[in-house]
């Protein structure tokens, strides 16, 4: 497995870390492992949460001119 080392950490931000992962009942390098594999997850998962909104949402029958409904917002001030 790789090995990755992070420089410059503020001393205040490792020591929350510290607190977060004993409550947690974790080794602080356990629960920066699962903090980053969870990191890395995130924009499958919202593309995934995405694709499941769109499933969900009717169509409306019509393709959207943003230009247009800028347009129209314009004019009916």
């Amino acid at each position: 497995m790789a090995q990755v080392l992070i420089r410059q950490l503020d001393d205040q931000l490792v020591e929350r870390l510290r607190q977060q992962a004993k409550r947690r009942g974790l080794s602080l390098e356990q629960s920066l492992r699962d903090i980053l594999r969870q990191a890395a997850a995130e924009p499958a998962q919202l593309l995934d949460d995405l694709a499941r909104l769109r499933s969900q949402t009717p169509a409306t029958g019509r393709e959207l001119d943003v230009a247009e409904l800028i347009r129209e917002g314009r004019e009916q001030r």
